[in-house]
């Protein structure tokens, strides 16, 4: 298992992309359409062979399941890191390792993209969607074929009342990572063009 992209969610997509390029001052290209959970994003390439994404549900999208991923269905307030996902070679086989509530994979499109994501029946991961949603991809990566604008991740912080036990149970080694006790959410620290930036 390891790092793959970080989402941004809001309330629309116009908003979560606001959020990002204020933050780290660089532009979004645009991204596209995930028809089974009526979802559009706009996306950042990252160095490393990561990516970012700001998300949020399409509301011209008529959802093929539901609930929806990453509990977009129940998002509110303003813009904000939502999830964190980790790629993985057999995502059976991982999940078959992991917390009860990590997901069933579903498979998934878009353009010549194809990947199994992990999705729990009621769209919440564990640790209050804290938790990284596990995906297998079965094409290409994205990530080489984003426009590079200088950012990279430096480090990620990951905050949960029981973030021991959220550590303890991923079988993840990344120096980038930081699990720290505290209310749920996420920061991350990136370097930019102009200098080193935090985004929430």
């Amino acid at each position: 298992m390891e790092l793959d992209h970080l989402a941004v969610a809001g309330t629309t997509l116009e908003e979560a992309t606001a959020h990002v390029e204020e933050a780290l001052g660089v532009p979004l290209q645009p991204g596209g359409q995930h028809a089974m959970f009526g979802t559009h994003n706009r996306l950042l390439g990252l160095a490393d062979g990561l990516y970012l994404e700001a998300i949020a549900i399409d509301p011209k999208a008529q959802p093929q399941r539901q609930p929806c991923w990453f509990d977009l269905d129940r998002f509110s307030g303003p813009p904000r890191i939502s999830n964190w996902i980790c790629r993985c070679l057999d995502l059976p086989a991982v999940l078959s390792q992991l917390p009860k509530g990590a997901g069933e994979p579903v498979a998934l499109t878009r353009g010549d993209l194809k990947w199994d994501m992990a999705v729990p029946a009621d769209g919440i991961l564990p640790f209050d969607n804290l938790f990284p949603a596990l995906i297998e991809w079965h094409s290409d990566h994205p990530a080489p074929r984003l426009q590079q604008q200088g950012c990279s991740l430096h480090h990620l912080t990951l905050s949960h009342p029981e973030a021991v036990h959220l550590q303890k149970a991923l079988p993840l080694t990344d120096a980038r990572l930081s699990f720290v006790t505290g209310p749920v959410g996420f920061e991350a620290e990136f370097d930019t063009p102009h200098g080193r930036r935090l985004l929430r």
